[in-house]
């Protein structure tokens, strides 16, 4: 595992098309039981070095019913974006996540993960990867029907406060899907 996080650290296959940069930004251990997989990290998290340091992160913590010590405890919880560095700024937010990292690192991470029990698909780019058809036209759709990916794949949309308008037109997420979604990882962690 120490040298799959060395190799993802040295990576510079996309190295020309980051405007900052490569730092690629992981947390895995061996025996993490829960993983989740974002997007890519953004501009904070490319300064600080740290998954999820944002609001983004601070949302996804408190779906989970989560404090920050259980987060980044890396023997509990694997933190894999499907890009692993800051892919720039577009024009209506970050750019998409490079395409290169998933089918680069995903699978020989998730191999060395021997006692994962449950897989956070953030977003659309992460539902799309690991769902492909049997994902639901709309993100929306998706997370409606998250029970039919259970129990290996959980679905959630991504925590940005920027998805605040489709928090409030979706209110059956915080009522329905947010009390499973904390069954599910305190049952894993307990």
């Amino acid at each position: 595992m120490k040298q799959l996080i060395t190799e993802i650290s040295n990576c510079q296959v996309c190295a020309a098309e980051l405007p900052l940069g490569p730092r690629p930004i992981i947390a895995v251990h061996p025996t993490s039981k829960i993983v989740v997989i974002g997007q890519a990290p953004g501009s904070v998290v490319h300064k600080t070095g740290i998954p999820w340091d944002d609001k983004s992160g601070e949302n996804l913590r408190r779906w989970m019913g989560i404090d920050d010590t259980i987060f980044y405890d890396a023997t509990k919880i694997a933190l894999i974006p499907m890009g692993f560095c800051y892919p720039g700024r577009g024009k209506s937010g970050d750019l998409p996540p490079r395409k290169e990292c998933a089918p680069l690192w995903h699978s020989v991470l998730l191999n060395s993960l021997t006692q994962v029990e449950l897989i956070l698909l953030i977003g659309k780019y992460a539902q799309n990867y690991y769902l492909q058809k049997k994902a639901k036209k709309t993100l929306t759709e998706t997370v409606k029907n998250y029970h039919l990916y259970l129990p290996k794949y959980f679905v959630l949309p991504h925590p940005s406060p920027r998805n605040n308008i489709w928090m409030a037109k979706n209110q059956w997420f915080a009522t329905d899907v947010l009390p499973y979604l904390k069954t599910q990882i305190h049952q894993i962690l307990s």
